[in-house]
């Protein structure tokens, strides 16, 4: 009996596993995952635009997506180094700092401060470069699950864009 069942094992085995048909064609190609980006803005903050501006997002960006801003604060041989906001500066009067905030069609860069700020140095308020990184939200990288890597160090700006392969060596400016 052992030998009958054994025997029809193996003829099971064999018919089952030999059920094998010509491949099928490919699928459709999928949407693109997405994407990280990079622009660069240089502003004034005056009293005239309440020492801000607002910039729309073209194309909008997906919920869940983070924008970052950095501050450049030093170009030393041609190499720059960016601060990730918000930065904080004191003053003889007090503490002001540059900040963001984003939406999903617009973001703006500002500036806070907890005394008046007609009273801030004109090389805090003229000729202030930023670079803004848009990551994307759905990449697995933050997710959590089993297959989440580490995500980014955000406050270094070389690093992000080390993490998101993004082509840093001809940013789109921004007016």
């Amino acid at each position: 009996m052992k030998k009958i069942l054994t025997l029809f094992a193996v003829i099971g085995l064999i018919a089952f596993s030999s059920c094998e048909g010509p491949e099928g064609p490919p699928g459709p190609v999928g949407p693109e995952g997405p994407v990280a980006e990079v622009f660069e803005v240089t502003m004034n903050f005056t009293a005239a635009n309440s020492y801000g501006q607002t910039f729309p997002l073209s194309p909008k960006i997906y919920s869940g997506d983070v924008l970052l801003v950095y501050e450049l604060v030093n170009t030393n041989s041609g190499i720059d180094t960016w601060a990730l906001l918000p930065q904080l500066y004191y003053f003889a009067g007090g503490s002001a700092q540059y900040n963001f905030d984003f939406s999903y069609d617009q973001f703006q860069i500002f500036i806070d401060s907890n005394f008046p700020l007609n009273q801030l140095p004109t090389t805090f308020l003229n000729n202030k470069t930023f670079r803004v990184v848009i990551v994307p939200g759905d990449d697995g990288v933050n997710s959590g699950g089993p297959n989440s890597k580490m995500k980014a160090d955000y406050s270094d700006y070389n690093e992000v864009i080390k993490k998101y392969n993004i082509d840093d060596s001809n940013v789109k400016k921004l007016n």
